[in-house]
């Protein structure tokens, strides 16, 4: 008896999401989150190490505005920040698998809130004086007032902020993996299963070599940043 065929139409689509240099910032990044809260915790010299992972986002994040301008078709902004009419098809339970194949619309906001959160908190740690042992490389170059206004929110407003994102992140996660939608084996390995065809993130050695550039120009930025610093003695 001939068995029936299915369409190739109905088969889940294989299509690369997540390019290589993506996912790598995305582990990076949680990584240094969890190590500069246990530094902040720790206090005392674990603070030099908390300083020097401050550097590591810093140039994480800049390495991600860069890489949402060139990057895969996915981690580019013009691609994953959603436009009102596809949130509102999210929202009503009729989106499309554009719509959802990256970052879903809701997923995108949360995404964009996150990277503005740790933009805001880096830059008021680099603004920040403990008047104990820390001081940050920028706060020579502003009033006292500004220093104690930045320094209050990154130790307070800052951090609770993160919290809330990441617990909100790792519920989304959770949530989204119990509905069959399994994020994290995608961020690790960079491919998703769809039930329709969509572009497919370009992840060749040229934009990997691509990426490097740029990471070693972020790390450069971060660099110079932290430098800046160092004259404050003199």
């Amino acid at each position: 008896m001939t068995q029936p065929t299915t369409p190739a139409s109905a088969l889940p689509h294989k299509v690369r999401i997540w390019d290589l240099p993506t996912r790598l910032f995305h582990w990076l990044l949680a990584a240094c989150i969890v190590a500069l809260v246990v530094t902040a915790k720790m206090g005392g010299n674990a603070m030099n190490w908390h300083l020097i992972l401050g550097q590591v986002v810093l140039a994480l994040l800049v390495f991600r505005i860069l890489w949402g301008v060139v990057g895969g078709y996915w981690s580019r902004f013009g691609s994953f920040i959603p436009s009102p009419e596809a949130l509102g098809r999210y929202v009503r339970g009729v989106s499309t698998t554009q719509d959802r194949a990256g970052h879903n619309p809701l997923g995108a906001l949360s995404v964009i809130a996150m990277l503005i959160i740790l933009i805001a908190q880096i830059a008021s740690g680099l603004l920040s004086d403990d008047e104990i042992a820390f001081s940050g490389p920028l706060t020579r170059f502003v009033s006292g007032d500004l220093i104690s206004q930045a320094t209050n929110y990154h130790a307070h407003w800052g951090q609770y902020l993160i919290y809330a994102l990441v617990a909100l992140h790792l519920l989304a996660v959770i949530g989204y993996s119990l509905k069959g939608d399994k994020l994290v084996p995608a961020m690790v390995t960079g491919d998703k299963l769809l039930d329709g065809p969509v572009p497919s993130a370009h992840d060749t050695m040229g934009t990997r070599v691509l990426a490097a550039a740029l990471a070693v120009v972020a790390s450069g930025i971060s660099w110079w940043v932290h430098q800046l610093g160092q004259g404050a003695a003199f």
